[in-house]
This record gives C-alpha cells, sequence and structure tokens, in this order.
C-alpha cells in the first residue's frame, strides 16, 4: 500500500511540475499581486492621475502614518500603487518593484490595519517568491537580462 502511494504521490507531483511551470507561478503572482495595488490606486484618483479629496481626508485621519505629513504619503501611495504594479505586470525591475510593495504592506500593517494581517500575509505571499527568484522566464527582466549578457565585455 505504502509503495503504491509513493508511486501516485511521485507521478501527481511530477504532472503538477510540467503543468505549473515556475515560469508560469511567477507571472499568477506577478498579475495577482499588481492588481491588487493596482485597482487600490485607482480607487485613489479621479481621471488619468488627479489625487481625490478623500484620499487625502483619508491619508490625514484613517490612513494617518507617524513620521510623514498626509499630503505626503497621499502621493507618495498612489504613485507607488501605479508605478511598482506596472512594472509587476511587465515583468521589469520586479525584484524592487515587489520589495516596494512590500515595505507598503509592512507599513499598513503597522501603522493602519494591525489587525488585518491575514490578508497582508496573503500579499507578502506573492510578493517573496517575486523578491527571492525575479519575473520568471515571461518578464522583461529575463529578456533584458539576456540582452545585457550578450553585450557584456568578455574576459574583464
Amino acid at each position: 500500500m505504502t509503495r503504491a502511494f509513493t508511486s501516485l504521490y511521485g507521478h501527481a507531483t511530477a504532472l503538477a511540475e510540467r503543468l505549473l511551470p515556475e515560469s508560469l507561478l511567477l507571472l499568477v503572482a506577478r498579475l495577482g499581486v499588481a492588481s491588487i495595488f493596482f485597482l487600490s490606486g485607482r480607487s485613489k484618483v479621479e481621471g488619468w492621475f488627479t489625487i481625490t479629496d478623500g484620499t487625502f481626508d483619508l491619508f490625514a485621519t484613517e490612513y494617518a502614518l507617524p513620521l510623514l505629513p498626509p499630503h505626503v504619503a497621499a502621493y507618495a501611495a498612489t504613485i507607488s500603487e501605479h508605478l511598482f504594479s506596472g512594472l509587476l505586470v511587465l515583468g521589469l525591475c520586479t525584484r524592487g518593484a515587489a520589495l516596494g510593495l512590500l515595505g507598503m504592506t509592512l507599513v499598513i500593517e503597522i501603522f493602519v490595519y494591525p489587525d488585518a494581517w491575514p490578508t497582508h500575509l496573503s500579499w507578502a505571499g506573492l510578493l517573496l517568491p517575486l523578491i527571492a527568484r525575479g519575473g520568471g522566464a515571461l518578464s522583461l527582466d529575463r529578456i533584458f537580462r539576456g540582452i545585457w549578457r550578450t553585450r557584456a565585455p568578455r574576459g574583464s
């Protein structure tokens, strides 16, 4: 019975590894976490990029941070959510963008919504593999890394 289970488990694992390559998992992580932050950023603006009065009010009250003036925090958060999520979608500067969003997540967890740790932990669960592994094969990072390697001077 144990041998049959081990064999079945081995076949299932091999199938999962073929059907779910790391490049696909990293792409899904990038798109998933980017959508969370992009939609949050979009909720703070009207039109292309006019930060709403409601956003400034939120950063003055509910989202108030100890060392950052509310208007600076509103701009920083809104720009960061748009910029970093856009970079993740493209897979460009993936590690840096994911690190920036992880930093935002930590600030939100510590200073704004400390009881929302299950949500923040799920965001971190998407961001940490991107920091560790990068954007994967389906990213601009991979394309540019290949270009930079072919143009790098040899023998230095």
